[in-house]
Formats: structure tokens, sequence, C-alpha cells
């Protein structure tokens, strides 16, 4: 599967996890110098999975929280640890 953003390829693996719609990808298939950490706010700060999430960044046009990692989900997402979701305008085929 690929994760892509205006034709630019974020994410490439065969190694998937699906959980709740999402799919999860590893960690080395994320092209990761697409990525800046976003802000956490109050409601990143309840998530129970201590979610971070990350803007896009391609050709100078910053796509605000297009991407989440859990970095330290509880045992009911423990399959997605380590994994980053995308969501928005990120096509994921």
């Amino acid at each position: 599967m690929k994760a892509t953003l205006n034709g630019t390829v974020i994410a490439e693996s065969d190694d998937i996890v699906s959980v709740g719609g999402y799919d999860y990808f590893p960690s080395p298939a994320v092209r990761t110098r697409f990525l800046q950490k976003a802000e956490k706010t109050p409601k990143d700060l309840e998530c129970p999975h201590g979610v971070q999430f990350y803007d896009l960044v391609i050709e100078g046009k910053r796509h605000p929280r297009a991407a989440w990692l859990y970095e330290a989900p509880l045992p009911a997402m423990a399959q997605v640890a380590g994994r980053f979701g995308f969501w928005q305008d990120v096509k994921v085929a």
C-alpha cells in the first residue's frame, strides 16, 4: 500500500495494520523528511494512547495534522505501536 498526498508518496509498505478504519504504516516505511511535529492540543493530551500529530510539508505547503503516531498505545491498540496513520487529504491505497 501507499500513502500519497497530491501525488507525492509519503509511505509505502506491504506490512499494514488496519484498525478502526485506518491503515497504519511501520515507521521505517514512512518518508519522515515530510513530517514536522505538530504542537499538542489539550485534546491530544487527553488521548490515553499518547498521540503525536504531524504536519506534512510538501513543496513548501503545510498540511496540518495529517499524520499521527501513538507514543504509548494501551493494550487495545498495541498492534499500532511504532506505526503512522494518515488522514484528511492523504490517500491510502
